[in-house]
């Protein structure tokens, strides 16, 4: 899908977690402690779920906190008792070494090439973005990295973008947020952003949520869309 506007963005805001980061090594990671694979994405959908609970009633959650007190609750019934944080630091680590994307290098160069600002604004922690986006040889690719724990409220919450935005000195209708997560452009998009929506594999964009101006299958299909 091409952009309906004649102008480009001038900034690139990216989310990190499964937009940008392979998080399928994490199912052999529940695996060897003890847990079903398939449980990796009921875990990580359900610290965003309390995450967001948080909140909506004035929290600012650390994602690192409460993803280890998931693990630790998932585990409590499965592995004995003196395991269980042996178990946590193995999963958390596998998390804090995850790859990009294959298709994640060429888009970001690509994006680069074409003189775009690129920017990742995070519901985790800057670190895990830093050494994600160095395993990968990207890291002087991007001018910023950000995260909502210096902004008043996770993503969605329109302040998360807004922070994003002054800290980067751009109008919203000036920035794209790319993630492959629909709430996360839901949000971006009722905070006045324009919005790229990463399929990666999913059966279709849910109607209930303002619609993306760009889908694309990965980012070097979504960087073809807007160069």
């Amino acid at each position: 899908m091409i952009p309906s506007r004649k102008t480009r963005p001038s900034l690139i805001l990216f989310d990190v977690n499964e937009t940008l980061s392979d998080m399928r090594p994490l199912a052999l990671s529940f695996e060897d402690v003890g847990l079903a694979a398939h449980e990796s994405e009921a875990w990580f959908a359900g610290l965003l779920r309390d995450a967001f609970a948080l909140t909506s009633v004035g929290e600012n959650p650390d994602f690192a906190e409460l993803a280890a007190e998931a693990l630790r609750l998932r585990l409590r019934t499965r592995v004995p008792d003196q395991e269980v944080l042996a178990a946590v630091d193995s999963v958390m680590q596998t998390f804090g070494r995850l790859e990009v994307h294959p298709d994640v290098v060429g888009g970001i160069r690509a994006l680069r090439s074409a003189g775009l600002r690129l920017v990742t604004l995070s519901n985790g922690s800057t670190s895990v973005a830093d050494g994600l986006l160095s395993r990968a040889g990207l890291l002087d690719d991007f001018e910023q990295l950000l995260s909502v724990a210096d902004a008043p409220a996770w993503k969605p919450v329109a302040a998360a973008y807004t922070t994003a935005l002054n800290t980067c000195g751009v109008a919203a209708d000036e920035a794209m947020l790319v993630a492959s997560h629909p709430w996360d452009i839901d949000g971006a998009a009722r905070a006045g952003l324009r919005t790229g929506w990463l399929r990666r594999g999913a059966a279709g964009y849910p109607s209930y949520f303002r619609q993306p101006e760009i889908e694309a299958a990965d980012l070097e299909e979504l960087a073809a869309g807007i160069r």
